[in-house]
């Protein structure tokens, strides 16, 4: 089981040499900072809170759409 979730953290190992994940990831780090150092540090927290609203809206889209699928294989099976 362990191995599966390391698997899902590392979905390309294996499949991208592992020296171009590494310069990615300094990529990654270093646009992050350079955002932090352009922008006041209010808009980076309002830039996060924005982030966090539009995954909570998705899960509230989800969350009704397994609901609505759940309601529906009630009602097949009560039929």
């Amino acid at each position: 089981m362990a191995e599966q979730s390391a698997r899902k953290n590392k979905p390309f190992e294996g499949k991208i040499p592992e020296e171009v994940r590494q310069h990615a990831r300094a990529a990654h780090q270093e646009m992050h900072a350079s955002f932090e150092a352009l922008f006041p540090p209010e808009f980076m927290e309002h830039r996060r809170k924005a982030r966090k609203e539009m995954l909570l809206a998705w899960r509230s889209m989800l969350d009704t759409a397994i609901n609505r699928m759940e309601e529906g294989e009630k009602k097949a099976k009560a039929v």
